[in-house]
């Protein structure tokens, strides 16, 4: 059995799930989410718990069982507290700022980047230099941040680019002079 599939689900207060046929819906404060689940796996829905189980003890179901079981979580966890992404920006003249659902970078480039966000998504600009990725949906919010790091990722000699917040950059030596 999987570990992660065989824990159970709590429904928070507020929090209304709706399931049938291989869809799921999850309504909460802070929005609404659905997905279709996988073949192979079954859910049991309570008032406040969901468990989810698989079908038989096949390849197939076995590793949709916890892989479901933590995409329902998220979805749960996303409609009560959402989830936030924070990338630094580090680099002489680099900075950041929004202008409604655009994105504008400047990144040392010969022209700005702008990005437009996607639905569902926002984004706070702090000092021009710290960017938060805000969302219900914690797979949009991931890739999203992945794409904006991925304009100028972190280089390994002086570090500039952008990286995720607390990320740890190897950093190469220059270098040396002739001796």
């Amino acid at each position: 059995m999987s570990r992660i599939g065989k824990l159970p689900i709590e429904i928070p207060k507020g929090v209304k799930v709706t399931y049938n046929e291989r869809f799921i819906q999850v309504e909460g404060p802070k929005g609404a989410l659905s997905r279709t689940i996988m073949d192979g796996v079954t859910m049991e829905l309570s008032d406040t718990r969901i468990v989810v189980g698989r079908v038989d003890e096949s390849i197939g179901s076995r590793s949709a069982h916890g892989l479901t079981r933590t995409l329902v979580n998220n979805m749960v966890t996303g409609v009560t507290k959402g989830f936030e992404t924070a990338l630094e920006i580090s680099g002489v003249g680099y900075r950041a700022e929004v202008k409604g659902d655009l994105l504008n970078l400047s990144l040392g480039y010969s022209h700005p980047i702008n990005f437009p966000l996607p639905k569902g998504i926002t984004v706070e600009v702090e000092k021009m230099t710290k960017v938060l990725v805000k969302g219900i949906d914690k797979e949009l919010v991931g890739q999203t941040s992945a794409k904006i790091r991925a304009f100028r990722g972190p280089e390994p000699y002086k570090g500039k680019g952008i990286k995720y917040a607390g990320e740890a950059i190897l950093r190469k030596a220059g270098k040396t002079g002739k001796k």
